[in-house]
C-alpha cells in the first residue's frame, strides 16, 4: 500500500468514531467499561474485602452498563425508575449509564425530586425506631452498626435531601446482591456494593435525584408514604369455662 493513501483512509474511517474531546467527562469514564466478570470481581476498599459475585446469576438487564437515554437532564443528574429497578446517571448526548437497584417494598415507596447532600464511605446504619419497632431483634442497633461487610448500607451510602429535609432516603449498596431487581427496601434504593462504589465516584454532592412514579412517569412533587407503624396485636379474650350443672354454685 503507497504511503499518500493512508491519511485517506484514516480520514474515512476517523469520522465514525466519537471524538472523546467532545464527550461530557463521565461518558469518557463510562466508556471504559469492561467485562461483567472484571467489574463485579473481588476487590479490597479500605481493607475491607468485597466478595466476588457470580455473574450468570445477575440478570444482564441489572449489570452496570451504557445505554441509549435520551434526557434534557443535565449530567451526572441520577434518575431512578423504580418500577424497571433501575437507576440512570446521565452522561449526555442521549447517553446514560444504567445499574440495576432494589426499591422498596409495597407502602414504602416514593417519588420526587431530591439532591445528594452528602456521601459516606462504609457508613455506619442506624435503624430508625420505627423499624426496631417492627423488628425487635435491631435492638442491638439502637446506637449505630459500624461499616463493614455485613451492613444494610453497604460500601458506600448517598444521602438524600428534598426542599433541605431528610426523611431518611439513601441510594447505598448491599451485602444482599441478590435482592437486586427485587421490592426488597424499606424505601431506600440499593445497589451492589461494586456498582455503589462506582456511582459514588462519579456523582459530586448537590447532584440532582429525580425518582419516577411506580407507573414510570416523572414526579409533579414529593410523595411520602405515611410511617409503618407495626400493628398491635388483638387482645385474646378468656376462656369461656362452662358452667357446672346442678349442685351450689361457690
Amino acid at each position: 500500500m503507497r504511503l499518500s493513501v493512508i491519511p485517506l483512509l484514516l480520514a474515512l474511517v476517523l469520522p465514525a468514531c466519537t471524538d472523546p474531546g467532545m464527550m461530557p467527562q463521565g461518558a469518557v469514564q463510562a466508556a471504559g467499561i469492561t467485562a461483567p466478570e472484571v467489574i463485579y470481581a473481588a476487590r479490597v476498599d479500605s481493607g475491607i474485602t468485597l466478595p466476588g459475585l457470580p455473574v450468570a446469576e445477575i440478570p444482564a438487564e441489572f449489570q452496570r452498563q451504557v445505554v441509549d437515554f435520551p434526557s434534557d437532564q443535565a449530567a451526572n443528574t441520577v434518575i431512578i425508575n423504580p418500577g424497571e429497578r433501575h437507576l440512570y446517571l446521565v452522561l449526555g448526548n442521549n447517553k446514560a449509564l444504567r445499574y440495576g437497584i432494589a426499591v422498596g417494598r409495597d407502602g414504602f415507596s416514593w417519588s420526587g425530586e431530591a439532591v445528594v447532600a452528602t456521601r459516606k464511605p462504609w457508613p455506619t446504619w442506624t435503624p430508625p425506631k420505627e423499624m426496631i419497632a417492627r423488628r425487635p431483634e435491631l435492638q442491638q442497633w439502637k446506637n449505630g452498626q459500624p461499616g463493614g461487610p455485613t451492613n444494610p448500607l453497604g460500601a458506600r451510602a448517598l444521602y438524600l435531601t428534598s426542599n433541605g429535609v431528610d426523611y431518611g432516603y439513601r441510594i447505598h449498596g448491599t451485602p444482599e446482591w441478590e435482592s437486586i431487581g427485587h421490592n426488597a427496601s424499606s424505601g431506600c434504593i440499593r445497589l451492589i456494593n461494586q456498582d455503589i462504589i462506582d456511582l459514588y465516584g462519579r456523582v459530586p454532592d448537590g447532584s440532582k435525584v429525580i425518582v419516577m412514579t411506580a407507573d414510570g412517569q416523572m414526579p409533579t412533587g414529593l410523595t411520602i408514604p405515611p410511617v409503618q407503624h407495626p400493628k398491635k396485636a388483638k387482645p385474646v379474650p378468656p376462656p369461656v369455662v362452662p358452667r357446672p350443672t346442678g349442685g351450689t354454685p361457690i
